[in-house]
């Protein structure tokens, strides 16, 4: 993917802005009880280290690790749990957060069988709220940017594994 073929989507400020926004509206809405965050590896990484520093609310964080992207830009369909949560969930109040929601097909699984551990109340949080290929009916909680379609990388998102790092996202354009 030659750099020619990306141009900054969102700014590494603008993610900045978006993500402490998020962190008060969490710890508005929790006040001092505590929060467990679940973070989906692996894209959530470089997100949910940033939202933790911006929650006033006392908070745990655990991951869970899902795959339903081959080496393509198309979902697969098909979720694999790679990684399980360590810590129970019961009683507790958990946030599901993701860098993106796109067809949805990931987060209704991973809420669904959340759920069936009775958390004390269960909500999404997500970076990128991508709209134009949702394929269930499915919202977040809290979100920080929307967009309509486009495929994105940078700030923990990915394609094969590379440009994760990159502090800005992009938006690949198709050549």
């Amino acid at each position: 993917m030659a750099e020619q073929n990306r141009k900054i989507l969102f700014s590494r400020e603008r993610i900045a802005t978006e993500v402490k926004r998020l962190g008060q509206e969490i710890s508005r809405d929790y006040g001092d009880e505590e929060v467990m965050l679940v973070g989906v590896l692996k894209g959530s990484f470089l997100f949910i280290a940033d939202l933790i520093r911006e929650l006033e609310t006392p908070a745990i964080v655990d991951f869970v690790r899902l795959a339903s992207y081959g080496s393509g830009t198309q979902t697969s369909g098909i979720i694999e749990f790679r990684k399980e949560l360590e810590m129970p969930i019961k009683d507790r109040h958990v946030i599901i957060v993701e860098d993106i929601v796109d067809s949805g097909y990931t987060l209704e699984c991973l809420f669904n069988k959340l759920l069936l551990q009775n958390p004390r109340s269960l909500k999404i949080c997500t970076l990128i709220d991508k709209r134009a290929r949702r394929e269930v009916d499915i919202e977040a909680d809290y979100i920080g940017i929307s967009m309509e379609d486009g495929f994105i990388i940078g700030y923990g998102l990915d394609h094969d594994e590379k440009y994760r790092d990159l502090p800005d996202i992009y938006l690949v354009e198709e050549s």
